[in-house]
């Protein structure tokens, strides 16, 4: 089968990024072929994703495509099946849906259906339990929005464009979604439960099966960015209150950084707490195997939380907030701890336990990789798509039949 991926970036960054370059990876393997229509690079691992898939189209920046670079890559590559990750520019989903060709959307996260991405307010610091709705301008105020970077500090936000958005999207054949979390999401804002089907986009397995090390060092690891949904301040607070002697490697990097840097030098964390900056996948699972937990902090509702999965896929414990979608895989004192959110005693409280307890963590670190292998299963997973594009390639119209504007 020929599957058009069309996702913002080309090469490495955050999970969504991590989860189109394995899922092509593994399509390829099992003998599909796979292309990239594309907007900026990251400038991280994008000669390996240039590798992976057999054509490259750059249709423009994520707020900028261009649709007729679109429209020359769907003529090029002739698709069975578009796989639409993530694209915020407005004629890219309208201009697919005006070829005729089946679509299958991965929803990585809240854009789809929230103004702001994080069904969050990173001002308040409250989760937002609402459909998207007029509510949405005001009193949230989420037409009001970071500027991209190097630019004017705030950009506008349209709430009609959302409302096309969401319409558009529900005329898409099949949106997947990792979690019950997100399709209850879906469906708050009237999408079809018949529209969406749950696939974690699970981790792929290490290649070794090495157990972590629980050694003495009291090696805590966190893996993700640093932005203010992800919690990495109320990571250091509930560290400064661990009794335990520890170390801690942050893995990541983000708009936060700086302040959070500045915070851990004020809580005296300075000696026990090290930022990495951005840390290759590949190269994560060496610091897992010297841990002895791995943590989550996410303020916002993740929509699954799977750097969380991959670290307990590697052996080890994991302690999170109770955040969207995490309790689905985080089982609370059975493959580690559940914390209520933003509770800093209690995390501080699960860690020293978890410290304390080598026994403890590794019983638990063996659980979640059971679970992990018995109900996350990344073959599994690509079956399950597999299984979905070859039904969705179904439902377009005739094989000779070629969508507008593509040379038969």
């Amino acid at each position: 089968m020929r599957l058009l991926f069309v996702h913002e970036r080309l090469g490495s960054l955050g999970g969504a990024e991590a989860n189109v370059f394995v899922t092509a990876q593994a399509l390829r393997q099992r003998g599909h072929t796979v292309a990239l229509a594309h907007g900026s690079g990251t400038h991280h691992g994008e000669a390996e994703w240039r590798e992976v898939f057999s054509e490259n189209f750059s249709v423009g920046a994520a707020h900028t495509a261009d649709d007729a670079a679109l429209t020359q890559a769907l003529a090029q590559f002739r698709p069975d099946v578009v796989f639409l990750h993530k694209f915020s520019a407005p004629g890219v989903l309208a201009s697919l849906l005006n070829s005729g060709l089946p679509i299958v959307r991965m929803v990585h996260d809240h854009d789809l259906y929230c103004m702001r991405g994080y069904k969050y307010n990173v001002l308040t610091r409250r989760v937002c339990l609402r459909a998207a709705s007029a509510y949405c301008v005001f009193p949230c105020g989420a037409s009001i929005a970071r500027g991209s970077a190097g630019g004017f500090p705030l950009r506008w936000v349209s709430y009609p464009a959302k409302r096309r958005e969401i319409d558009l999207n529900k005329k898409i054949h099949h949106l997947v979604v990792a979690s019950h979390y997100m399709r209850e999401e879906l469906l708050r804002n009237g999408f079809s439960p018949a529209q969406i089907e749950i696939h974690a986009p699970v981790p792929r397995a290490a290649a070794t099966a090495d157990e972590p090390t629980f050694g003495r060092r009291n090696l805590i690891v966190y893996a993700g960015q640093i932005i203010r949904g992800k919690g990495v301040d109320i990571l250091l607070q509930s560290l400064a209150k661990v009794t335990v002697p520890f170390e801690c490697v942050i893995l990541g990097d983000g708009t936060q950084r700086a302040a959070c840097e500045a915070l851990s030098a004020r809580l005296g964390l300075s000696d026990r707490v090290r930022f990495e900056g951005f840390v290759p996948q590949a190269r994560i699972a060496a610091y897992y195997r010297e841990a002895s937990l791995s943590v989550m902090s996410s303020l916002w509702p993740e929509p699954f939380g799977a750097t969380g999965l991959e670290a307990m896929r590697c052996g080890l414990p994991v302690v999170a907030f109770d955040a969207g979608g995490i309790s689905e895989w985080l089982l609370n004192g059975e493959n580690g701890f559940l914390v209520p959110w933003m509770d800093r005693v209690a995390f501080a409280t699960r860690v020293d336990a978890l410290l304390l307890d080598k026994t403890l963590a590794r019983r638990l670190g063996a659980n979640g990789r059971k679970l992990a292998d018995e109900r996350f299963n990344f073959s599994g997973y690509i079956d399950g798509l597999e299984t979905l594009f070859a039904r969705t390639a179904t439902l377009s119209r005739p094989h000779h039949a070629r969508p507008q504007g593509i040379n038969a």
